[in-house]
């Protein structure tokens, strides 16, 4: 299964060398695609001195500081263009555990579209994060959920493992979000193509170095677009669209979203 996980940076330096070091721990042949939003720090140095620079390793030059959401469209266009079959996304930050790459993998192996590694499916699973945090989060998921009809207990997560060919028409449609309502909008579309979607659980820790990029236009930008989503869902329902869409990317995977125990029960 050749794959590669992209992994977008903005003054992530201090993370990547225990990043790097437990991504080939977990998955010794993984190909890993830094997608450096010029964040001035060393960053793109720092890669192109490692020994696996070239073979394993690869690093996108950035030369704007566009947000989350261009860094990783960034990332899944040169991911794609490499004929990776599998692309996997994650933070920089040590929050997402690089340990849990092949719990991902192995569900991608068995014909899954997207595999989201979930925070909240089998109970919550989050340490070290204030009440308030944890508080809010749960908000926004069930927010999402309910708005979008979605059936996912952590849709607003960001460590997946797309299907190359899933990936290729989600990024084809007019992705607009350019903050962490990304990861809604990447997820709304897998879910409107049909592609079969399957939540794994993961424990989600605290990030380890440097500061956390939300800020308050991020959050407001999450939740009209969550707005706009919705809507957009009962367009596309009341004009059968949705039907069409499914049907045209049919191929894709035949199936629809499932939580992983009904995947289990499936087999």
């Amino acid at each position: 299964m050749r794959a590669v996980v992209v992994i977008p940076t903005y003054k992530e330096r201090e993370n990547l060398p225990e990043l790097l070091d437990l991504i080939w721990k977990a998955c010794p042949e993984l190909h890993v695609l830094i997608a450096d939003d010029y964040s001035g720090d060393g960053t793109p140095e720092y890669l192109k001195a490692r020994l696996e620079f070239g073979s394993l390793l690869h690093v996108l030059e950035r030369r704007d500081k566009e947000g989350l959401a261009r860094a990783y469209l960034a990332g899944f266009d040169w991911a794609l263009q490499h004929d990776y079959a599998h692309v996997l996304q994650m933070d920089a930050d040590l929050s997402h555990d690089p340990l849990d790459l092949p719990k991902l993998l192995e569900e991608a192996g068995r014909g899954t579209s997207l595999v989201l590694a979930s925070r909240y499916f089998q109970g919550v699973r989050v340490l070290n994060w204030e009440i308030s945090r944890l508080l809010l989060s749960l908000g926004a998921s069930f927010y999402v959920r309910v708005l979008t009809r979605m059936p996912f207990m952590d849709p607003t997560g960001g460590f997946k493992c797309y299907q190359a060919d899933l990936l290729r028409h989600v990024v084809a449609r007019n992705i607009i979000s350019q903050g962490y309502a990304f990861q809604i909008e990447t997820l709304f579309w897998a879910y409107m193509l049909g592609g079969r979607i399957v939540e794994v659980p993961i424990i989600f820790g605290q990030r380890k170095n440097g500061a956390s990029k939300m800020s308050g236009g991020i959050a407001v930008e999450a939740s009209w677009q969550v707005i706009r989503i919705a809507l957009l869902e009962v367009w596309l329902r009341l004009t059968g669209e949705a039907s069409r869409l499914r049907a045209s990317e049919g191929a894709i995977a035949p199936s629809h979203a499932v939580s992983l125990a009904h995947h289990r029960d499936a087999d």
